[in-house]
């Protein structure tokens, strides 16, 4: 059981057929029940649509991955689709760094550095009350000065806020996908040394090895006590069955 998963892409140059071809690496990273984290999988395919984000969710299924409660990435329409089909019931955590990246592209530079400072104090509200209650005062200080900005932002409020339906203690390392971000910068500086693989069969060898690598050093550290999550949970199911009685 592994109840927090995140993905990301990143994309390396491999050569087929006489030709130099751009290929998506497609990793999912777990946190499992004793809270280590785990780097759970990892594929190459052409890349990031649907049909291969789907069919790398079917691997994962297949070799045991269920029971997700929350999966987290960006907000790639292929990849949110895939996650949506391939993990009912879950829920979906839209990373907050590419939210607040989006909005800001949308926001004149002048505006930029104080509609940051909103965009915090929106993330790090304490509830879910609290968070809709700042999100209305972001959009009423910046519907004129920053139209665009202010229907990305409440468009995606729900999904970037979904994270708020956990304990406070797991907020902060799942409401992003900083940390599997933090993997793909070791898994690009060995590809820089080789820039284009001459197949794929190098491509597994090689950065399958960085993954594993990195694999067993989190392995000595626990990343999220889980005690305080598996009690949450129990108290809410012992909830809804009182209500179901």
């Amino acid at each position: 059981h592994y109840p927090f998963v995140i993905v990301d892409a990143m994309y390396i140059k491999v050569r087929e057929d006489n030709r130099v071809c751009s290929k998506g690496l497609l990793i999912a990273t777990a946190i499992g029940e004793t809270g280590h984290r785990e780097v759970i999988g990892f594929q190459l395919n052409d890349s990031e649509s649907e049909t291969s984000w789907g069919d790398f969710f079917s691997d994962l299924k297949n070799r045991g991955l269920t029971d997700v409660d929350l999966i987290a990435s960006d907000n790639h329409k292929g990849l949110v689709n895939a996650i949506k089909k391939h993990f009912q019931g879950a829920t979906w955590q839209r990373c907050q760094t590419h939210f607040s990246r989006n909005i800001l592209d949308k926001t004149p530079k002048k505006h930029q550095p104080e509609l940051k400072k909103y965009l915090r104090s929106i993330y790090q509200a304490m509830d879910i009350i609290e968070a809709r209650r700042l999100l209305t005062e972001t959009l009423e200080a910046f519907e004129v000065l920053a139209p665009k900005a202010m229907l990305t932002l409440e468009e995606g409020f729900e999904d970037v806020m979904a994270v708020m339906n956990l304990p406070e203690k797991y907020r902060k390392r799942l409401r992003t996908t900083n940390s599997i971000e933090r993997l793909n910068q070791e898994v690009r500086r060995r590809d820089r040394v080789i820039r284009i693989y001459p197949n794929e069969a190098s491509v597994i060898r090689l950065l399958g090895s960085v993954l594993i690598e990195q694999d067993e050093k989190w392995s000595s550290r626990k990343y999220l006590d889980m005690d305080e999550y598996y009690q949450f949970i129990n108290e809410q199911q012992s909830a809804e069955n009182q209500s179901a009685a």
